[in-house]
Parts: C-alpha cells; sequence; structure tokens
C-alpha cells in the first residue's frame, strides 16, 4: 500500500504497541487517527496536522462512528485500520464471571466489528482498496500451561477465525486483513514478571520489542500481495512444545 496521503486508524493508541505503531506510521507519512478511553489526554501525542485523536471505548458503536467520521472529514479517506486495543487478563476457566465475559467481548470483539464495518464501508466507497491488520496472540494455537486464559482465548480466536473470513470476503476488492500474534512482548503489562522466566516462553529464549511487533504491523499494511495471514512474533512459541 503506497502510504502518500493515505490515512489509518489506530485503536488502544496510548501506550505500549498502539503508541509505537502511531508513531511509525506518522514518521512514514501516514495521516493517523489515533483512539483509546482516554488518548487525548495522555502524554503520549498531541493532535497536529497529520494526527487526529479520538477518545471513548472502542467496544461502543457511536465511538468506532465517530473514529471513522474524523479520519473522512479531517483526512478525506480511510485506508489502513489496526485493531490493537484489546483486553487480557487470566483466571481458572471456572472462575471467569458473566461480567468478565462481557468485558472481553465488548472491547476484544465488539471493539473489533464496528470500527472495522465503518472502515471496511469507505474503503468500498474509495474502491482503492485497503488493509486491516489486528493483533491477537500466539497462545490461540500454543497455550501454555500455568497462563490460564482460555476465555480471552474465545475472543483471540474469533479474531484469527473473521480475519481469514474476511480476506476471502473482500478479497476482489483488494481489502485484506491479517493478523500479527505477538508473544511475550516488552511493554507495561510485564514490568513485574521475571526476565527470565518470560525468556524460558519461546524456543529462541527472547521477549520481543514493541518495534518487533511495530515492523510486523507496517509490513502487513503495505504488503499489497499478502491476505488472510496470522504472523507470529513470537521467537517460535507458536511451533509447538521445545
Amino acid at each position: 500500500m503506497e502510504n502518500k496521503q493515505k490515512t489509518i486508524i489506530v485503536t488502544g493508541a496510548s501506550q505500549g504497541i498502539g503508541a509505537g505503531v502511531v508513531q511509525s506510521f506518522l514518521d512514514r507519512g501516514y495521516n493517523v487517527v489515533a483512539n483509546s478511553r482516554s488518548v487525548s489526554k495522555s502524554e503520549a501525542f498531541k493532535a497536529s496536522d497529520k494526527l487526529a485523536l479520538v477518545d471513548g471505548n472502542i467496544g461502543e458503536s457511536v465511538v468506532a462512528a465517530k473514529i471513522v467520521e474524523t479520519a473522512i472529514t479531517k483526512f478525506g479517506s480511510v485506508d489502513g485500520l489496526v485493531n490493537n486495543a484489546g483486553i487480557f487478563f487470566t483466571k481458572p476457566f471456572t472462575e471467569y464471571t458473566t461480567e468478565d465475559f462481557k468485558a472481553l467481548s465488548l472491547v476484544n470483539l465488539e471493539g473489533f466489528l464496528y470500527v472495522t464495518q465503518g472502515a471496511v464501508k469507505q474503503m468500498l466507497a474509495q474502491k482503492s482498496g485497503g488493509s486491516v491488520v489486528s493483533i491477537t496472540t500466539s497462545m490461540v494455537v500454543n497455550p501454555i500451561a500455568g497462563i490460564t486464559s482460555s476465555v480471552p482465548m474465545i475472543t483471540k480466536g474469533g479474531i484469527e477465525a473473521v480475519t481469514r473470513s474476511l480476506a476471502t470476503e473482500y478479497a476482489k476488492e483488494h481489502i485484506r486483513f491479517n493478523a500479527v500474534a505477538p508473544g511475550i512482548v516488552d511493554t507495561p503489562m510485564h514490568a513485574t514478571n521475571p526476565k527470565d522466566f518470560l525468556k524460558t516462553l519461546s524456543p529462541m529464549g527472547t521477549i520481543s520489542s514493541v518495534e518487533d511487533i511495530v515492523d510486523a504491523v507496517v509490513y502487513l499494511t503495505e504488503a499489497r500481495n499478502i491476505t488472510g495471514e496470522v504472523l507470529h512474533v513470537d521467537g517460535g512459541a507458536h511451533s509447538g512444545k521445545w
């Protein structure tokens, strides 16, 4: 995907992977619409002629509509979308509550659904193709003993499934759908976890940096002949037992 005058939406944009994605696309000359619950109040970014900030819960349809509308009114197009917003927590399977499931579904599934529908409608109207890249996790295909994340994996596995379905549904329109599946990433979520232990969770014995994930997102956004792909950035953890 050519990056001149292109506009990309990034959700979950105020820190970690999302902030890295926003900065990388700004550096590459894209217009960016960045969203998180309070992205305008964070110290990560300031609005500019190339960057629009939209606050709100991406799981709410009115917020998703506002994000897409902002891209169209401020920049004139929606050419790419990065579905990065998500929540994750672990419990034994029998201890997940109705509230837990609703919270996971709101952000991880509805947060994908509404903004992706809006972005695709605009891409179809533009008739110039587009890209949707979503963030999942390598644990969808490689569960790790001791990390009891079965219910969050319902949502992340769903994103991988819908990515493949949509890649086929919109192939003729050249709207591409791909996903990046990280393993352990050096973000604030793991700030208190021992690094030596985290390194044992991949056969390469490595921890991915934010930049590693950002590079994968940018690659899939701009790789015009790749669709329906789940790119694992996990030091080989998805390949099985080691």
